[in-house]
């Protein structure tokens, strides 16, 4: 799969008759100095998104390491990578490390991950707003950037709000988790008794309600989050301007760096059925930056170099992550056993 990706995705720069042989030159004659820069402020992006998640936790009483948690982000990127449905996969992966190392804690993990996910979904909609009015002011702002942007400002907003009453109306969310196990215990014709499961899932729906709730009490802690995500945002940012000026292209206005970034991220958390999302956000990215009057050669170099950290750097970081976990388990389990023997 990630083999056809980037065949579809050079086949689309041909057709901008972008020459091959010059991104390679171009990689070749990339400025190292900003581009380890783009590496530092990828991996301290990842940073700053955990120490938001950590603040969400504490409050909770979920009292995990900092550095179990950081495993458990890199965890769920390297899950998201495998799995095309970027929107869940990581976020399930993370909830189930989280209730395994603290039994019990389902509710409390989910609470604290869909708390971030509203706080990331403000700050993109922030962004995207603010970037589309000082392209306006710079006379930059086209049709169809202009149409896309209100059309996913509105569908964030959407989602948003839909998500949003369904952590504050607990009625509705019980009525999904009894629909969704009889739908479950129907197709399985009755082979599945899911009565126990029913019990627990509705117990962590009761303990998400209430964290929900005790965040609404706590705006330290909601702040604390904020900035932490806030600054992750922003490295993430830096890294577009960095792999620009490795490339010796500074150009690119920070308005469009803006409008670019989240478009891209409101488009790739699109789950497209790819596993190592490979062509499709290259396509998108690559297009984005075309339609900013950045040149084809220098939009399809920057995406590659681009992606070759936020995907493929953060893809062996999650992999070396999801083995240091798998093997602590296995470890864990052996000493357990020992115990469980010595005791007999």
């Amino acid at each position: 799969m990630p083999v056809i990706g980037l065949a579809v995705f050079f086949a689309y720069i041909y057709l901008f008759n972008v020459d091959i042989i010059q991104i390679i030159a171009a990689v070749q004659h990339a400025n190292l100095s900003f581009y380890l820069l783009a590496a530092v402020a990828t991996l301290l992006d990842t940073l700053f998104y955990t120490l938001a998640w950590h603040s969400l936790l504490r409050f909770l009483h979920v009292k995990i390491s900092f550095l179990r948690e950081s495993l458990f982000v890199w965890f769920g990127i390297f899950i998201d990578t495998l799995i095309p449905a970027e929107s869940i996969s990581g976020e399930i992966s993370k909830i189930y490390l989280v209730s395994r190392e603290q039994n019990g804690a389902a509710g409390k993990a989910t609470a604290s991950i869909v708390a971030q996910r509203l706080i990331g979904m403000g700050i993109n909609i922030g962004t995207l707003l603010a970037g589309a009015i000082l392209l306006l002011f710079e006379q930059q702002l086209q049709g169809t950037i202009l149409s896309l942007v209100f059309f996913l400002v509105a569908l964030t907003l959407f989602f948003l709000m839909l998500i949003l009453l369904l952590c504050f109306r607990e009625n509705w969310s019980m009525r999904i988790v009894n629909v969704i196990i009889r739908f479950v215990e129907r197709i399985s014709r009755g082979h599945w008794k899911l009565e126990n499961l029913r019990e627990e899932v509705i117990e962590a729906a009761k303990a998400f309600h209430g964290a929900m709730r005790e965040y609404i009490h706590a705006p330290r802690t909601l702040v604390s989050a904020f900035v932490a995500t806030a600054v992750s945002w922003m490295l993430s940012l830096t890294v577009f301007y960095f792999v620009f000026l490795s490339l010796g292209y500074p150009e690119i206005s920070w308005s469009a760096v803006l409008v670019i970034s989240s478009i891209f991220v409101a488009l790739k958390s699109i789950p497209v059925g790819v596993p190592f999302e490979v062509g499709f956000p290259e396509i998108t990215l690559t297009t984005l930056l075309i339609l900013f009057g950045v040149p084809p050669g220098i939009s399809a170099t920057a995406t590659i170099l681009m992606r070759l950290l936020t995907l493929w750097l953060r893809f062996l970081i999650g992999f070396a992550a999801q083995q240091w976990v798998g093997i602590r388990t296995i470890t864990l389990g052996a000493k357990d056993g020992d115990r469980n023997s010595s005791g007999k």
